[in-house]
């Protein structure tokens, strides 16, 4: 099933907090919601949260008294305002916003208000069917990067749980699977939210994958034995030169992997590429809250000293110089970025 989807004039998403003990659907209803929700990462990954703000807009297209277009326009304004600082560093956010919002500034003087609500739901729905379609192109691309008795190692999640469905880089490797080729995936659990362990591992278990957890500091072991070929990432940002941001601990997993000639693959729809940036230095990084690097346990004690301090950045950057290539719905991109990215995004 989707992971965020329109039922019954609400939007509906999978609670990725409580995966894989619980699995539970949650449903919103102001647009306020919305934004909670990918603040606190009941939905997460970059196309995820993409197609949910923009149904977020729709709600707020609902909930708006308006009779006028006018108006309504204002109030989606202000709306799109709180869906977009959400979480700063995804660029299919502000994208989904954008595209929507630029649909309703193209008809407003020529529709009424509930044409306008209608436009908004509409634009919002074919961003998430365009989304799964994308991901199966994507993963198709990808997938001709495996080959047969690959182990890989993953970081994060990008599978149906990060988009709307099908998924990014654990796309590519879904499709692997289903094109008979025996794989298998070293899972980096990927502190501190653990989308790895939590997240990953529960979607290879649905499709049969073979895998293992690893934890994030095990990469440049396995990766140095020579037991690995592959290393497959998402990217919440990647810039026009071709450095990508994505889950913490993404930058380390390309330095091992470059440093042992392993091929380290992005996989990155267009949307998430950002050609008005020229490097990754100019990308913002969210800091979350240090309790959840905080709040761990061993043995049923905590591990930290009661008045410790910690920091917490979501992403981090890897360098263009440490991609071998991306995979994108349009093709598959190869260095110098600078021109390829233009290509598949035209």
């Amino acid at each position: 099933m989707r992971s965020v989807f329109w039922e019954n004039n609400q939007l509906k998403m999978i609670d990725q907090r409580i995966l894989p003990a619980r699995f539970e659907i949650v449903s919103f209803t102001k647009h306020q919601q919305v934004a909670e929700a990918i603040k606190n990462m009941t939905v997460r990954g970059a196309p995820a949260i993409g197609a949910a703000a923009a149904f977020g807009l729709a709600l707020a297209g609902y909930e708006s008294a308006s009779s006028s277009s006018r108006e309504l326009v204002a109030d989606l304004q202000a709306a799109s305002l709180t869906l977009k600082s959400a979480r700063p560093t995804a660029v299919n956010l502000a994208w989904a916003v954008d595209r929507v919002m630029g649909a309703v500034t193209v008809s407003s003087q020529e529709r009424s208000a509930d044409e306008l609500r209608q436009l908004v739901l509409d634009e919002a729905q074919k961003i998430a069917d365009e989304d799964v379609e994308i991901n199966k192109r994507m993963a198709e691309h990808g997938a001709t990067l495996i080959n047969d008795g690959d182990t890989i190692i993953h970081h994060c999640n990008t599978g149906a749980l990060a988009t709307v469905d099908w998924g990014t880089a654990l796309g590519v490797i879904r499709t692997a699977h289903k094109q008979g080729k025996k794989i298998h995936v070293l899972v980096d659990e990927t502190r501190p939210r653990l989308q790895g362990a939590r997240l990953t591992a529960w979607e290879l278990e649905q499709y049969g994958i073979s895998y293992e957890i690893i934890s994030d500091n095990m990469s440049g072991h396995f990766l140095k034995s020579g037991k690995v070929q592959k290393c497959f990432v998402g990217s919440d940002r990647t810039t026009a030169n071709g450095d990508v941001a994505n889950k913490i601990g993404t930058y380390m997993l390309a330095l091992a992997a470059f440093d042992n000639g392993v091929p380290f693959y992005p996989v990155v729809p267009t949307s998430t590429i950002d050609l008005s940036l020229a490097s990754g230095d100019l990308i913002p990084i969210e800091e979350r809250n240090p309790n959840e690097v905080l709040d761990i346990q061993f043995q049923g004690e905590p591990v930290t000293p009661k008045n410790a301090k910690a920091r917490n950045p979501a992403f981090d950057v890897t360098p263009n110089r440490l991609v071998t290539a991306i995979v994108t719905e349009n093709g598959i991109a190869y260095p110098p970025f600078e021109i390829s990215l233009k290509k598949v995004v035209k």
